[in-house]
């Protein structure tokens, strides 16, 4: 596999490939918003033009698209409007309607500064109303993937996320992140039977499958039998680029935390990432050094935070007032703001359950941070010989690396030197090269017959 370094991929300006907002249009952003904004930039660094295909209600009159665009982006896809027979009625006549995919023009006007690290730069914006909600619903009462049309289709459609849609005239590419709603069933919210269907139709009908790691890849061939020429792993990257206002990353001020004096996690509060365990063993372990959670809470939360309720509510508990002086929740934190936590880190800790990547890795060895990380999934791809791995399950070992690594200063300057040139495997130029090289192979081959749009 080309590794950036002595290859060029074919790929240039005459080339149109679009990716979707499904995940970019969320304020707050995900993984897999980080995922598409990188995604975005890679492929104008190839030299193709971008497109981007979102969901914005942004209606019939083209002088208003722009500003409802953007406007969603700032606050959030606004609720269907109306009452709920209304909303329901709505929705029952939209089966029967084609899907309008309108152009959102881009004249300059929208003062864009609050959003520039979260959107690509687009050559094109296209928008349908609630694209994704329609075409969930749609799978859901028939079986089938949505089907939409545009004016001058892309070369490529790469869906950066598994979503029942195909786009018409163009080559229809997913990616497929992970299979954790199949591999712990019982740590997701997902309809176990409509995700399963929605992961065999796209592997049965698309133009090519992408994935984030090998480990990913062989769960996905594993399980869906799909030939190994049609499911590509790309890897991911990511900018970990500070921002330019330092005064922004003054976690001192901000947080009262000294640099290199705290442990971090971030991400979401769910069960696949563990932190009810983190937090035992972090207790467990007696270190003074505090604990800083960064994550909003998802489904089960208030279980995995079980531990930490002496310090929200003061009830007494095993661990007393430690509790409420040492562990410091943050359920949202500003992409720069983020960063500089990593930065100042004295390590972060991600022991998840399963990853089909794992960004939270990448990222804190990107910016000097020892890493303890569990030994499952793509994890250890990730990660190479540039963390402590453990076994997430067993809390005694997670308890053991957090006391190692609050300790061991040589320790931790033998993951930083590591983890420099781990994190230099999944540089921007090198993940460039690898979405390069599967876009050629796409594009060399001729695209999916047509079929009558829904």
């Amino acid at each position: 596999m080309a590794d950036g370094r002595d290859w060029r991929p074919r790929v240039d300006a005459d080339v149109r490939i679009a990716i979707d907002g499904f995940n970019l249009a969320m304020p707050h952003g995900t993984g897999v918003a980080t995922y598409g904004r990188a995604l975005g930039d890679a492929i104008t660094g190839l030299g193709a033009r971008l497109d981007g295909v979102f969901g914005i209600p942004v209606g019939a009159n083209p002088d208003l698209r722009e500003i409802l665009f953007y406007e969603a982006m700032g606050r959030g896809i606004p609720d269907d409007p109306g009452l709920p027979a209304v909303r329901a009625v709505r929705q029952w006549f939209a089966r029967y309607r084609r899907a309008k995919v309108f152009d959102v023009p881009t004249r300059g006007l929208i003062v864009q500064d609050m959003l520039e690290r979260r959107l690509p730069q687009f050559d094109r914006i296209m928008s349908s109303a609630r694209l994704f909600e329609r075409a969930d619903r749609y799978f859901v009462r028939t079986g089938r993937f949505l089907t939409i049309r545009v004016a001058n289709p892309p070369d490529i459609m790469h869906w950066t996320y598994p979503v029942p849609i195909r786009m018409l005239g163009t080559r229809n590419v997913y990616t497929l992140h992970d299979l954790v709603p199949l591999k712990l069933p019982y740590a997701t919210l997902d309809r176990k039977r409509l995700y399963y269907r929605m992961i065999q139709a796209i592997v049965r009908d698309a133009d090519h499958v992408c994935t984030v790691s090998e480990s990913s890849r062989g769960d996905v061939i594993a399980q869906f039998g799909i030939a190994g020429d049609r499911i590509t792993n790309t890897y991911q990257s990511v900018s970990t680029t500070q921002p330019r206002d330092d005064r922004l990353g003054d976690i001192t001020a901000v947080f009262g935390l000294k640099p290199k004096g705290y442990f971090l996690y971030y991400g979401a509060i769910e069960p696949k990432k563990n932190v009810g365990r983190l937090i035992e063993a972090y207790l467990g372990s007696q270190v003074d050094t505090p604990l800083v959670l960064v994550g909003a809470r998802a489904w089960q939360a208030d279980e995995d935070l079980r531990l930490l309720t002496s310090g929200m509510a003061g009830a007494r508990t095993a661990f007393g007032t430690r509790v409420a002086n040492q562990v410091l929740q943050l359920r949202y934190v500003p992409r720069g703001l983020l960063l500089r936590l990593i930065a100042n880190a004295k390590g972060v800790v991600f022991p998840s359950l399963y990853e089909g990547f794992g960004l939270p890795v990448l990222e804190a060895m990107q910016l000097g941070t020892p890493v303890i990380t569990s030994d499952r999934g793509s994890l250890p791809e990730v990660a190479g010989e540039a963390a402590l791995m453990v076994d997430p399950y067993d809390v005694g070992a997670l308890t053991a690396a957090i006391q190692a690594l609050d300790t061991d200063d040589a320790l931790a300057r033998r993951l930083v030197a590591a983890g420099t040139v781990q994190a230099g495997r999944f540089s921007t130029e090198r993940y460039r090269a690898r979405l390069g090289a599967m876009y050629d192979a796409i594009l060399a081959k001729r695209p999916a017959m047509p079929a009558e749009a829904a």
